[in-house]
């Protein structure tokens, strides 16, 4: 079974690059059909899907959060991460690494995903 683990900094200055990294076990990121996203949810608000990357490598974001957002991965950590510029204090949130085994349909959720890490809280503050 898949196990994933978010990883980065609590707390980030607006203006910032905010950047995490998820590290996952138990599958390679490169298996077939496996899609890896970032997920979060700010406090009050229900949960928003942010970027996928696939095993192929080929990616998508969220056309609201696009201009700021981007995905990569090092396969020889099996490690992916995320990088969010230019943050302001509304980017505060519980930010989630996921994952899922099989086609992905458009449009994308966060209902989609059914392995997640348990989650890492940013604060966006000065």
């Amino acid at each position: 079974q898949v196990q994933l683990q978010e990883s980065g900094p609590g707390l980030v200055k607006p203006s910032q690059t905010l950047s995490l990294t998820c590290t996952v076990s138990g599958s390679s990121i490169t298996t077939n059909s496996y899609y890896w996203s970032w997920i979060r949810q700010p406090p009050g608000k229900g949960l928003e899907l942010m970027g996928v990357i696939a095993y192929s490598g080929d990616t998508y974001y969220s056309p609201s959060l696009k201009s700021r957002t981007s995905t990569s991965r090092d396969t020889s950590k099996n490690q992916f991460t995320l990088q969010l510029s230019s943050v302001t204090p509304e980017d505060t949130a519980v930010y989630y690494c996921a994952a899922r085994l099989g086609r992905l349909f458009s449009p994308f959720s966060a209902a989609d995903f059914g392995s997640w890490g348990q989650g890492t809280q940013v604060t966006v503050s000065s």
